[in-house]
């Protein structure tokens, strides 16, 4: 399936916008014999056993849930029918791994970031009924904690941004999903090539100069937009040494497969850093 990624504050009309994506989808896609499916975090809460705001108090109720919707994701992406994905997907790193499923399955995928003021979306939430209605302090919480769609990040685009007010882009979404150029597959799924000996000795070298440097700055006090020697990014924020390593081996093991050029190793791995930490 097609992939449609709703993403948005508490009470900024996502489920209002998904209906509207089914509806018009529906009628577009009734001679082809494609269906349209929405996975609703909500539904997905409920099903749980969870009230909403007990949901989202506890992390690891949610890790959960997370994860048995990215499940039903997989189960049912195929390259016909479409699956819109009403939910507040607020971590990118979360829509990251989404987006990974649907490379790996070679469909398309859009993202729809529903976007409104926040005093607008507190005062929709007060018109809800109370047993349908955030707490003001998980409500709050939501909103700190949402990480917002950028066009420039692989995973958001194509980004399409909505206001209350505005009318969907209907046609541009079909478009992009049924017309546009397929992604190309992950990486990872594929047969790696055999890695040169002198490429994985510049792979651990550089990696290990950029993991030394961030250890030096930390150490100097240093935990944010650190300038990193080779790249043409800066490291947004810190980690500890135990899980930099971690992720060093991690980026490592993808790069083996991958063999990007040597030029792009301290940049690359920066940037997997900020994706990941």
């Amino acid at each position: 399936m097609p992939l449609i990624v709703i993403t948005g504050i508490p009470c900024s009309g996502k489920t209002t916008r998904s209906l509207e994506l089914k509806n018009y989808f529906e009628e577009k896609l009734k001679d082809s014999g494609q269906h349209v499916e929405i996975i609703n975090e909500s539904d997905a809460i409920n099903q749980a056993g969870y009230n909403k705001n007990v949901y989202f108090a506890d992390s690891k109720k949610e890790k959960a849930v997370r994860s048995s919707m990215k499940s039903d994701i997989q189960r049912k992406l195929n390259s016909n029918d479409l699956l819109i994905f009403d939910c507040s997907n607020y971590i990118k790193g979360y829509r990251y791994e989404i987006y990974c499923t649907t490379k790996l399955y070679k469909t398309p995928q859009c993202t729809l970031h529903c976007n409104l003021p926040i005093e607008q979306a507190w005062l929709w939430n007060n018109k809800r009924s109370e047993s349908d209605r955030y707490e003001e302090e998980i409500f709050n919480a939501l909103v700190s904690r949402y990480e917002v769609p950028e066009a420039t990040n692989r995973w958001d685009s194509p980004l399409f941004t909505v206001m209350p007010e505005d009318n969907l882009m209907y046609d541009e979404i079909y478009c992009y999903l049924y017309k546009g150029k397929l992604p190309k597959p992950n990486l990872s799924t594929q047969s790696p090539p055999l890695a040169s000996t002198n490429y994985l000795h510049e792979l651990d070298n550089v990696t290990k100069d950029v993991t030394n440097a961030i250890l030096s700055m930390q150490q100097l006090g240093t935990n944010c937009d650190i300038k990193i020697p080779g790249s043409s990014v800066n490291l947004e924020r810190v980690t500890t040494p135990s899980k930099l390593a971690m992720l060093r081996r991690q980026f490592l093991t993808f790069s083996k497969m991958q063999q990007n050029e040597v030029n792009q190793i301290a940049t690359l791995f920066v940037q997997y850093l900020n994706n990941n930490i």
